[in-house]
């Protein structure tokens, strides 16, 4: 049987690396690619590239570092602009939006699966990402999927098998498919523990809670606590001391 081969946009985060997975499962040939735009959270490069090695998965990196200061205003490739906390649907997630970040990546994507006679490729949109940022919602990835279909004489896909998902149901798919979740990295911070009290965070302990899937992730001791039902105690840290 034919393999489809398909260039994953991989970020070693939980929603592309149970793609990744969930992708090799289904028959396809995978190829990840990481982007270096000069992230804050450079950490995800270096957890992407341990768990492409572990499992075989053929993987390239983009350096797009030279572009940094043009998309400078986020939290994310801004050294002056403070990653905000608290929860994905907060007025100051706004922070964290890298300016067509989504565009970029998988037009060099789109490239690379040209060059590599790939059918498609793959991002990991899902429908917690929607309030927030648009270049995760629907109809930014129908009218891009045109686009990459048009650019060249060969026509690839874009697929976004969990655009209609929510985080917790996709930390539900990768527990069946035996995803590392505790290689994988979300925090936005990018120190050497995840902060837990930033946005992607908080989605990240919000979706093992509620999928009752046990959080293998290293979190700092100064992180928030958090009820069953996933609400965020800031009086509290996660070890149960009470912030001063």
């Amino acid at each position: 049987m034919h393999q489809p081969k398909t260039v994953v946009l991989f970020s070693g985060g939980i929603d592309s690396t149970t793609m990744l997975f969930h992708l090799r499962q289904a028959g396809h040939e995978v190829l990840a690619l990481c982007v270096d735009y000069g992230q804050r959270h450079r950490t995800e490069l270096s957890r992407a590239a341990r768990i492409a090695e572990a499992w075989s998965i053929p993987l390239e990196t983009a350096d797009l570092r030279a572009i940094t200061r043009l998309l400078a205003g986020s939290s994310q490739t801004d050294p002056a602009v403070q990653v905000p906390l608290g929860h994905y649907t907060d007025e100051s997630m706004k922070a964290t939006v890298v300016p067509n970040r989504n565009m970029i990546m998988l037009a060099v994507a789109a490239g690379w699966a040209i060059t590599q006679q790939a059918s498609a490729v793959a991002y990991g949109a899902h429908s917690g990402d929607h309030a927030i940022y648009p270049d995760c919602r629907p109809q930014f990835a129908d009218a891009l999927a045109l686009a990459i279909s048009l650019c060249d004489w060969r026509s690839v896909e874009l697929i976004r098998p969990f655009v209609n998902m929510s985080k917790t149901q996709i930390v539900t798919l990768g527990h069946s498919l035996g995803v590392p979740f505790a290689r994988t990295w979300s925090c936005y911070q990018g120190e050497s523990l995840h902060c837990g009290a930033c946005g992607t965070c908080i989605e990240r302990r919000e979706a093992f809670l509620l999928a009752g899937v046990p959080d293998p992730t290293d979190y700092s001791e100064n992180a928030p606590a958090m009820s069953p039902r996933g609400d965020v105690d800031w009086s509290r840290t996660i070890t149960g001391k009470v912030r001063a």
